[in-house]
């Protein structure tokens, strides 16, 4: 078991990125955290999520998932403090050198997790009436926030980690993921007459998405689409009976138009299906907090019932994702003081 401790977010940074936790196999960080919450004084609470059907999911895991909610027993909190625990792939474990943390979710979202584990320390020391969430399935589908978002504790702010450079986000980009499936008839390549090639589809559906026209914010920048994933066919010398293509829009406003225009010009070379949709969220600015504007998705958007939304976090998002994601440990120590001080200001002037 665990003892009680002074929190170190460097040294819980550390521990946590040597705990693989890809999408779908999160269980044993949620366990860490589960029993070192527990350590600490907190109530800690599981809420379990299901893990998605494999055959509509390929790769998804098949132990216990669930996101952890910790707060001091009985209080109902004025602010929560909230990140996700899973990483996108591979996991690969935590190096360090003087000025950084190198390892997969050093900064997405492992150290913003030990930033908010210490900086609630401080905040409930301090008489601030705080909780902690950390969610399963951000990098994938927001599952875990979606059923967060049906049990909530009854704050009023919530302040969402992701890294922005230590910078209060003004707007995040939505998120809309396309996947088309075109389906064709089986021949031999020598007579391709004899069949019909979903490849050939496929790709003529992508040339004309790709030309597609997309909205521009001015004080956002523009929606943009890529092209993420393309798979199908048996062999180079068969006609593709089957080809499929995962797209995604990064938003700037609703939905609406950009899935019209979609369907209507892809026809019906191929099926069209809308597997996420998370919309363009703006907020507020605090203080003299230096501020951005995220052109990435958060689990904001699935979080809606845990009070008004901030969004705030050490570490640079031009490294996540990458064979290089790394933390400053100076960001990461200052990003403490940071959730500290919105809180407090967030809670005493509402």
């Amino acid at each position: 078991m665990l003892e009680f401790m002074a929190i170190d977010p460097i040294q819980l940074t550390k521990e946590l990125v040597d705990i693989e936790s890809t999408t779908y196999g999160e269980g044993a960080a949620g366990a860490f955290l589960y029993e070192y919450l527990s350590a600490q004084r907190y109530a800690v609470e599981r809420m379990d999520v299901a893990q998605p059907d494999r055959t509509l999911t390929p790769g998804a895991g098949t132990g216990e998932r669930f996101n952890v909610y910790a707060a001091l027993p009985g209080v109902t909190p004025d602010v929560v403090l909230s990140t996700h625990m899973d990483t996108v792939p591979p996991f690969f474990g935590c190096t360090e050198d003087d000025e950084f943390l190198y390892g997969r979710g050093t900064c997405d979202a492992k150290g913003i997790i030990a930033a908010q584990v210490a900086a609630a320390d401080r905040l409930r020391e301090s008489g601030v009436k705080v909780g902690l969430l950390f969610v399963v399935g951000e990098e994938r589908d927001s599952a875990g926030a979606a059923v967060a978002n049906t049990r909530p504790k009854g704050s009023r702010f919530l302040i969402n980690g992701e890294p922005t450079d230590n910078r209060l986000a003004l707007a995040s980009k939505g998120a809309l993921r396309v996947e088309l499936r075109a389906k064709g008839r089986m021949a031999h390549s020598a007579y391709p007459e004899l069949g019909e090639s979903a490849i050939d589809k496929l790709v003529e559906a992508l040339h004309d998405v790709l030309a597609l026209p997309l909205p521009v914010e001015p004080e956002i920048g523009p929606s943009t689409l890529n092209i993420g994933l393309i798979e199908g066919g048996r062999a180079p010398n068969v006609i593709a009976d089957k080809a499929e293509a995962h797209i995604l829009v990064r938003l700037v406003g609703p939905s609406e138009g950009i899935k019209r225009s979609i369907i209507e010009v892809v026809g019906d070379r191929a099926d069209v299906m809308f597997s996420l949709d998370l919309p363009f969220v703006r907020m507020r600015k605090v203080g003299a907090l230096p501020t951005m504007v995220a052109k990435f998705t958060t689990d904001i958007p699935k979080l809606t019932a845990w009070g008004e939304p901030f969004l705030l976090g050490p570490g640079s998002i031009h490294v996540a994702h990458t064979p290089k994601e790394k933390i400053a440990k100076k960001e990461l120590l200052e990003c403490v003081d940071l959730y500290v001080d919105l809180a407090t200001d967030l809670v005493a002037k509402g």
